[in-house]
């Protein structure tokens, strides 16, 4: 298995940053590949390695029915000529996610919401028997994803003050973390949840920290709830897509970037501050929120 992931830099250059002498850079984890893009593969690798070493060849994993990480694994199984199962949460729908998670081989099951809250429940329910099966959790929530993360601030070429990054399970948000600290980094690290009350994800987050280590988590930003959009953020997004060239969606990367954007307009950041903002993909979070735009 080629797992090796490396994704490109980005300088931003846009008039808000200039008046407050901040430089701003992406990390544009979306381009790492089309489809198992952002954070997505970095959370898979060692995964997939642990599988491998298991000698498992069925992945089995979970999500609702815009998941990325649904298409990531299902892509991902496909490139390594793995089996893959998804349960979908909810009540069966067709949509082009799911529909990519087709056409890569995934054979999906749909789950009503009380039965998916039981994950493990479900995957001995219907793979007991099955001794390829490899169990993967929503999102790939693990200590091997957090340490598929922990990998992103190796690539990094110079320091950073401050690092933001949209936080779902916190698996992402726990791995940079830790390679801020292998790396004996001083720099702040900023966790936006995409969800509403958003402050349990302390205790997520820090199950997969190698060490304690601060950080900032800014529960503020989440805009009514998961996937949850209000106008003014449907605006920040086409506004920042429309100058910048980079994709970007309501879910995640859009949440993440407003509150950047927020705390540069109140002057939370000194001058010459360098802060790195994390695309973590997600894009085909778009195809569920058309009409939003």
């Amino acid at each position: 298995m080629d797992l090796e992931i490396f994704s490109p830099l980005e300088q931003i250059n846009l008039p808000l940053f200039t008046a407050h002498g901040v430089q701003v850079y992406i990390k544009r984890d979306d381009l790492i590949h089309p489809l198992i893009s952002g954070n997505k593969w970095r959370k898979l690798k060692y995964l997939l390695k642990k599988a491998e070493a298991e000698g498992k060849r069925h992945l089995v994993t979970f999500g609702g029915a815009y998941s990325n990480h649904l298409l990531a694994t299902a892509a991902a199984a496909a490139k390594f000529g793995l089996k893959a199962t998804g349960f979908v949460r909810g009540e069966e729908v067709q949509n082009n996610t799911l529909f990519l998670c087709r056409l890569h081989g995934m054979q999906l099951i749909f789950t009503n919401r009380e039965s998916y809250r039981d994950k493990a429940t479900l995957f001995d329910l219907h793979f007991a028997e099955d001794s390829d099966a490899f169990f993967i959790d929503e999102g790939g929530a693990s200590p091997e994803a957090a340490l598929g993360c922990t990998e992103l601030v190796d690539e990094l070429p110079f320091a950073f003050d401050h690092i933001f990054c949209a936080c779902g399970t916190g698996t992402t948000a726990a791995g940079i973390i830790n390679g801020l600290h292998k790396n004996q980094l001083n720099t702040e690290f900023h966790a936006i949840p995409a969800l509403k009350n958003g402050a349990f994800l302390r205790d997520e987050i820090d199950q997969y920290l190698v060490q304690p280590h601060p950080y900032q988590l800014h529960t503020q930003y989440h805009f009514g709830g998961y996937a949850k959009t209000t106008p003014e953020l449907i605006d920040f997004i086409k506004m920042f897509t429309a100058s910048t060239g980079v994709l970007i969606e309501p879910v995640y990367t859009g949440k993440m970037l407003y509150a950047l954007f927020d705390m540069i307009k109140r002057g939370e950041f000194a001058t010459g501050s360098r802060i790195l903002v994390v695309h973590t993909g997600g894009i085909m979070g778009l195809f569920g929120m058309a009409d939003k735009f």
